[in-house]
């Protein structure tokens, strides 16, 4: 399974709705608090492209981009093959 990294902040909905997905497959994730460590926040840009808000989702060197990029991956039946690489 690949690894999943979620760049998130304590009260974006959007960010509980990404962990929620996560969690419902069965997939563990690392999450890093931006708004904890300001310096996450500069990392999270950069491997970005420059994307500012929360939460940002990587699986793998995959940047899938926010929850609704996910959601949307997951609508198409993508997600699931995604997550299964290493």
């Amino acid at each position: 399974m690949a690894n999943v990294t979620l760049y998130t902040s304590p009260l974006c909905g959007f960010c509980h709705a990404a962990k929620r997905l996560l969690t419902d497959k069965g997939v563990s994730y690392a999450e890093i608090d931006v708004a904890r460590d300001p310096s996450k926040r500069q990392e999270m840009m950069s491997r970005a492209n420059g994307g500012h808000t929360v939460p940002q989702i990587f699986i793998g060197d995959t940047h899938v981009g926010g929850y609704d990029d996910m959601a949307a991956l997951e609508r198409s039946g993508k997600l699931d093959p995604l997550l299964a690489a290493e």
